[in-house]
C-alpha cells in the first residue's frame, strides 16, 4: 500500500488541484493526508484510474487502505462506477485515526474524509470521519469512548440525521452540531474555520 500511496501522491494533477482548493483542501493538507491521483495504477486498481486517491493512514502516516473518488462531473452510475469507491475485500475503517490520539478532551466525527481534513487541519478541531451515513458500526464506540466530548459533523440531510442519531445513541458523550449552511466543507468555504468554531460554540451554550 505505500508503494501505491507514494506513487499516487507524485501524481498529483492540476484538475486534481483545482478540486481540492474548491473544496476547502490546500496543497500542505493534501501533503499530510498524503492525497494523490491514479495516473498509472498499480495492479488492482486498474478501474480507478484517473480517480483521486485517498489513503487510510494509521498514526505514523503510514497507509493501511485506500479509497477512491472519481473527479469527473458526471452521472457516475451510467458510467459504471460509483462516485466513490473501495477496493474489494476491504474492511470499513475510520479515517484519520491519527486524531483519536492527538485530540485532548474533545473529539469530533465527521461522515466524509474531505470534511475530517477541513475540520483537523483548517479548523484546528480533531476528527475522523465514518466515511458513509450508514458507516458506523458497534465497535467504533470502543474507540470514541474515552473522550468527554464528542461532536457529530453530520450532514443537513435525512442521512445525516440517522448518522447523527446513531453516534449519540452509542455515544453518552456525543452531541450533534447542527449544520446550517451545508456539510462541514460548504460551512467552511462560507465563512471560514470561524463558522465551524461558531457552531460548538452555539451548541455548547
Amino acid at each position: 500500500m505505500e508503494e501505491a500511496t507514494a506513487a499516487y501522491q507524485a501524481a498529483v494533477t492540476d484538475d486534481a488541484v483545482r478540486y481540492l482548493r474548491a473544496r476547502g483542501i490546500d496543497q500542505q493538507t493534501a501533503r499530510t493526508f498524503r492525497l494523490g491521483v491514479v495516473a498509472d495504477p498499480l495492479p488492482g486498481h486498474e478501474r480507478f484510474r484517473g480517480f483521486l486517491a485517498i489513503p487510510y493512514l494509521d498514526r505514523t502516516g503510514q497507509p493501511l487502505s485506500m479509497r477512491f473518488r472519481c473527479l469527473a462531473e458526471h452521472d457516475h452510475r451510467a458510467h459504471g462506477h460509483g462516485k466513490y469507491m473501495s477496493i474489494t475485500g476491504e474492511p470499513a475503517r475510520v479515517y484519520n485515526v491519527r486524531a483519536i490520539h492527538e485530540a485532548g478532551d474533545e473529539i469530533h466525527v465527521a461522515e466524509g474524509e474531505f470534511d475530517a481534513q477541513v475540520l483537523t487541519l483548517a479548523a484546528h478541531l480533531p476528527a475522523v470521519a465514518i466515511p458513509g451515513a450508514n458507516g458506523w458500526q458497534s465497535h467504533h464506540r470502543r474507540m470514541l469512548a474515552g473522550f468527554s466530548r464528542v461532536w457529530v459533523w453530520g450532514d443537513p440531510d435525512d442521512a445525516g440525521a440517522d448518522f447523527t442519531a446513531r453516534v449519540c445513541r452509542a455515544l453518552r458523550s456525543a452531541k450533534g452540531v447542527r449544520l446550517r449552511r451545508g456539510d462541514v466543507t460548504d460551512t467552511y468555504l462560507a465563512g471560514g474555520a470561524a463558522a465551524l468554531h461558531a457552531l460548538i460554540t452555539k451548541e455548547a451554550a
